[in-house]
């Protein structure tokens, strides 16, 4: 006889569920993150092109006194994460449509301080490394990311996978 179990994350005692005991969690992880940041891209883009516009507007009236203005332009990708997975859903658009969400070590939902952690530390060690420092991710057993270790967070499926269990 088999059970079918389905559950919604709320968050956990102690460390975060082992792959091996738990793989709804991370099943497919991987991949939603490539496609989710993907979506978040083109998000992204379009949120800049209002800025972009604003920016030169500002630019051009004041005769290129307020050039620093442009300074925001990067600041816009940050505060797109930093707020979307800080807040209450723990996940930016792309993330939602591909049904995963950032959590921290202990299960809780990550505070805007700890998203903002996580985003800073994903672009720098992104840029310094031309991406690479990504490749850690299929080898790490949560599939967490350096950006992910450092700022104590990981990603998972919002509805974990049902696990089936056997009843003796």
């Amino acid at each position: 006889m088999s059970l079918l179990i389905e559950t919604r994350v709320t968050s956990w005692p102690g460390d975060p569920p082992e792959p091996f005991a738990a793989p709804g969690y991370y099943k497919g992880v991987l991949a939603r993150r490539i496609f989710a940041y993907c979506v978040d891209v083109v998000l992204i883009a379009l949120l800049l092109v209002p800025v972009w516009i604003i920016c030169a507007a500002l630019t051009v009236v004041s005769f290129g006194l307020l050039s620093p203005v442009w300074l925001i332009f990067g600041l816009v990708p940050v505060a797109y994460h930093s707020l979307l997975i800080g807040g209450r859903r723990s996940a930016t658009l792309g993330m939602r449509i591909f049904e995963i969400e950032v959590r921290s070590w202990t299960g809780e939902r990550p505070s805007v301080l700890q998203a903002f952690v996580q985003t800073v530390l994903f672009y720098l060690t992104t840029a310094a490394t031309c991406w690479l420092i990504l490749l850690i991710a299929p080898f790490e057993r949560r599939r967490r990311t350096l950006h992910d270790i450092l700022a104590g967070t990981l990603v998972i499926r919002r509805f974990p996978k049902p696990e089936i269990l056997t009843a003796s």
